[in-house]
């Protein structure tokens, strides 16, 4: 396959564990204009995933970052794991846990049909630990100041939430929802609904609108491939 970055190409990434979502942009941005020995390039991703998800991320390319809207603004599939019995400030395992509920009463058929009442258009309040921006400062770092931070609800839609497994206190899910949509925020929404507390512990997306994350690859089987169009030798990042 030849590439030609400058005129733009569309990259399914797989993006690994610990990684942000810049930090995959950054350094295929590097490889690349290394590679290809180009000065200055645009490259952007079409919807954030956080450090602790993987999943599929839509990487743009040169005159196919004017198209990252049109990526973002398509529905987006999950799969995860929550546990139960438990809140953490930022809705996953971020940060520690704040509050403890006995999760005896819960079974999986209970889980089943409180998931269901989450369907449809909901106004979600983002998690506070988010990269949204109030007053030109990222959210989380405002919450990892401890100040005080209200954040505005929004309008998203939730298409379907199965819940397809509970080993207790671990329950696995199945989300396909509208762009803006946080995860984390469903699964405390999800916790309230039951009267009892949950929080986000594992997370991959799998798809964006037809693409698939069957089809992407690592950032470094990506790399590979680059260095075997450019018969270039191994280019180390800083």
């Amino acid at each position: 396959m030849a590439f030609n970055f400058r005129e733009g190409e569309v990259l399914l990434i797989d993006k690994p564990l610990g990684w942000t979502s810049f930090d995959v942009v950054n350094s295929l941005r590097y490889f690349i204009c290394k590679a290809y020995n180009i000065k200055k390039l645009k490259v952007g991703h079409a919807g954030t995933l956080d450090p602790m998800a993987t999943g599929l991320l839509i990487i743009c390319t040169g005159k196919m970052t004017k198209q990252i809207d049109r990526f973002q603004g398509m529905s987006k599939v999950y799969v995860g794991q929550m546990c139960l019995g438990a809140t953490t400030p930022s809705y996953d395992k971020e940060t520690e846990p704040d509050r403890q509920f006995d999760i005896t009463p819960l079974n999986i058929d209970m889980l089943k049909e409180k998931s269901h009442l989450l369907l449809g258009e909901i106004d979600q309040v983002p998690p506070l630990y988010s990269a949204i921006k109030v007053n030109g400062e990222r959210a989380y770092k405002l919450a990892r100041k401890k100040e005080d931070v209200k954040l505005k609800s929004r309008k998203v839609t939730i298409y379907q939430f199965d819940i397809v497994n509970y080993n207790p206190p671990h329950a696995e899910f199945y989300v396909k929802c509208s762009k803006g949509t946080y995860i984390r925020s469903l699964v405390r929404d999800f916790g309230e609904s039951l009267n009892n507390g949950a929080y986000l512990s594992a997370l991959k997306r799998t798809q964006i609108g037809e693409y698939s994350l069957s089809d992407a690859r690592s950032p470094e089987s990506f790399k590979e491939e680059v260095l075997r169009e450019t018969g270039a030798g191994f280019i180390r990042e800083n």
